[in-house]
């Protein structure tokens, strides 16, 4: 259908007062805070970022800000967390702005602190907060990596069950700290059949080593033939020509999200908001792409057609699994006998 000019002009007439409005709102926030953000001229950055994805987003946001001088404290997951509830409990806030993968526990317990950005609306409701108190920076998908000298891809597993095959017991790679993906699949599938499941994928002898990039490095040397590991990661490895690919049929791909947010205590607050907006930028989920990571943001579309999120099944970590981490940590380690 075809709009005629006069429907046009009426719509603009009617509308454009309200889009002028709005976008003049936002420039004189954005104003604001790069006012603020002068006067503090600080930041301090908490993340359990890699620091190939974290330094990067950090540097273009100095060269757009060069007036800010910023420390970047970067950390392990489990390390990180310890650190902000210890100095947090004694009264210490070192940080401005956050980002982790269990940011919901943050908010849950109010380390941080609600800020609206003018970017959410461009993320779907999994990926933010509904009151404010984050954003997604990029989503890690846990997948089964194959080798495809040592796999074809017709003979790779497609889902859960496949690979209680006895042709793959003594050839599958795991994160000894997957506690969140065994606590997601517990809540989709109930504790019974998880732990009844994760019992029979113990007696295929999987071996072990922790962190997803070292799994991946291991399934791309030939060391293992198959990994749990980031697709992210694979795909990085493909175009470097390694002999690697992923599973994208498994039901579900636990998803695990990095999260942006504000100190509820931040001694510069300006700079910290700049941050979240320059994160969650379309300009800053590109640089997120280009790094071959998969953006949070709805209109920042992966690299890969094959990490494109609406054609796989995917499950969010919930926020209960990350508040009961310590239990599921404890049958984890019970069931594989770690």
């Amino acid at each position: 259908m075809r709009l005629s000019p006069h429907f046009l002009s009426l719509v603009i007439f009617l509308f454009g007062p309200f889009v002028a409005t709005s976008l003049h709102a936002q420039s004189q926030q954005q104003s604001a805070l790069i006012e603020g953000a002068k006067k503090e001229a600080k930041l301090v950055w908490y993340t359990s970022m890699a620091i190939d994805t974290s330094k990067p987003l950090l540097d273009a946001f100095l060269k757009e800000y060069p007036f800010i001088k910023a420390d970047l404290v970067r950390a392990g997951e489990e390390q990180l967390m310890n650190r902000i509830l210890t100095e947090t409990r004694a009264g210490k806030w070192s940080f401005d702005a956050v980002s982790t993968s269990a940011i919901s526990v943050l908010a849950e317990r109010k380390i941080i602190t609600p800020y609206l950005s003018p970017e959410r609306d461009a993320f779907i409701n999994e990926f933010k907060d509904p009151h404010g108190y984050w954003l997604g920076v990029f989503v890690n998908n846990l997948v089964v990596a194959y080798n495809t000298k040592m796999v074809a891809p017709k003979d790779a597993p497609k889902d859960y069950p496949d690979l209680l095959d006895p042709k793959w017991k003594g050839q599958i790679l795991m994160d000894s700290t997957d506690y969140d993906w065994f606590g997601t699949l517990a809540t989709v599938w109930g504790r019974e059949k998880a732990v009844q499941y994760m019992q029979r994928l113990a007696r295929q002898g999987p071996s072990w080593r922790r962190g997803h990039g070292l799994t991946a490095q291991l399934v791309g040397a030939g060391e293992t033939a198959l990994a749990w590991a980031y697709s992210f990661r694979i795909e990085r490895m493909k175009k470097e020509g390694a002999p690697v690919d992923w599973v994208d049929s498994f039901d579900p791909i636990v998803v695990t999200l990095s999260g942006i947010g504000l100190s509820a205590h931040a001694t510069n607050s300006n700079t910290a908001k700049l941050l979240i907006d320059f994160a969650t930028s379309k300009r800053g989920q590109e640089m997120v792409r280009e790094m071959r990571r998969i953006p949070a943001r709805s209109d920042v579309k992966p690299l890969a057609p094959k990490m494109d999120q609406s054609k796989l099944k995917l499950k969010a970590v919930p926020k209960e699994v990350y508040l009961g981490l310590d239990d599921n940590a404890r049958e984890f380690r019970k069931i594989f006998g770690l």
